[in-house]
């Protein structure tokens, strides 16, 4: 099962992504109404717009310094829209790119939508072996466990081990979303635990989340996405396929994403600038897309609770989709494996994505350790001069 003469080359392919992966991680109410406008009168004078400056020179050296990436770019957004965005080397504000584990807070929000739609029985802390048309050994696991990495399923850490569970890294027709999902809840994987004991990021439980979603929903994944963040936000290009079988098939145009008959739901996403920016500007507006609210506010503050710093085994700071950055508080990010990173200071009330197309997997951690350790400072300092 899920196997072929490729399989060795294309193990090892993800095997090195997923270490890189997890050197990027970790770190250190209701609904609520749309943004208030004038009523129609005198137009207030423009708040002050913090200066990026420093923030571009920084990404310029970054680029003119490395021998690996050839293009960055990056947007800048608060509750009201996009305050910044700015490319470097040979990138475009309309440069496509696949997302990896940056998918993951997208993934969720996806999760959480459903729940709140009134007509979806879907509930992220139901077991989805109550869900699922068949049952298994991690039937009693539920979505918000599995996309918290608090399931006890283990993690991509351990992808060396997945054998049958591999068929979520698939693209080939004769793998399909639901089958590859009753494989993944039927199938133990050695050294499992306990629900709730141990954080181990990524991997099954992700697809499983997403599995449970769609045979809930009597829908495709990407389906869901489009339903609640595609047509009401307007997004042009974002959707999730699934790449990891060959990676040299993307050719960086929409057209060339395969696997979306079996998307990879922590790592199989693309985006644009633009379509990013709006995913990020929900979290920081109140769950609104233009007059519609995609989410309320007690599903984005429930994606930023702390599930994976109170387990007993191998505790980090993770809510469901973000990291949490305990040095820098109110700081959540979530990089992926060929160089993006998304991220959040709700202290300050901005947020960021970080484009990156490299997906040779030489240098992927580092961009995200420059977004952690120079660039979201220099933003902190930029919105701090405006506020005093």
């Amino acid at each position: 099962m899920f196997s072929s003469p490729g399989q060795p080359i294309r193990l090892l392919m993800v095997s090195a992504i997923v270490a890189l992966v997890a050197a990027c991680g970790g770190g250190g109410s209701g609904d609520s109404s749309p943004p208030p406008s004038n009523g129609g009168g005198a137009t207030p004078p423009a708040d002050p717009k913090p200066d990026f400056t420093e923030v571009d020179e920084t990404f310029q050296t970054f680029i003119n310094e490395s021998i690996v990436f050839d293009g960055i770019s990056y947007v800048v957004v608060d509750a009201q829209g996009t305050l910044h965005t700015a490319t470097f080397g040979d990138h475009s504000i309309d440069t496509v790119v696949m997302l990896a584990s940056t998918s993951k807070v997208p993934a969720v929000m996806t999760l959480m939508a459903l729940e709140e739609d009134p007509a979806s029985s879907f509930d992220m802390n139901q077991p989805i072996g109550e869900v699922l048309p068949f049952d298994g050994v991690y039937a009693n696991r539920t979505p918000a466990q599995l996309v918290s990495n608090t399931s006890g399923i283990p993690g991509l850490r351990q992808l060396a081990l997945y054998g049958p569970h591999l068929c979520q890294f698939s693209n080939e027709a004769a793998i399909e979303f639901e089958n590859c999902g009753q494989i993944l809840v039927s199938v133990p994987l050695p050294d499992s635990h306990d629900a709730g004991s141990i954080f181990d990021y990524g991997g099954s439980q992700w697809q499983l989340a997403g599995v449970t979603a769609a045979v809930s929903a009597n829908a495709t994944w990407n389906q869901l996405v489009d339903q609640y963040f595609g047509i009401p936000c307007d997004l042009e290009v974002f959707t999730f396929g699934n790449m990891w079988e060959n990676l040299l098939e993307w050719d960086g145009t929409p057209g060339s994403l395969r696997g979306q008959a079996n998307p990879n739901i922590e790592g199989g996403a693309i985006t644009n600038l633009a379509d990013y920016a709006t995913l990020l500007q929900i979290h920081l507006n109140g769950g609104y897309c233009g007059e519609t609210q995609v989410l309320s506010e007690a599903a984005l503050s429930e994606m930023r609770l702390d599930r994976g710093g109170v387990v007993a085994k191998d505790p980090r700071p993770y809510g469901m989709g973000w990291w949490i950055n305990a040095d820098n508080p109110g700081v959540y990010d979530d990089p992926g494996a060929f160089g993006s990173v998304s991220f959040l200071d709700i202290e300050r009330g901005f947020g960021g994505y970080v484009a990156i197309d490299d997906y040779t997997g030489v240098d992927a951690d580092a961009p995200a350790r420059l977004v952690r350790r120079e660039i979201i400072p220099l933003l902190q300092a930029a919105f701090d001069a405006v506020a005093q």
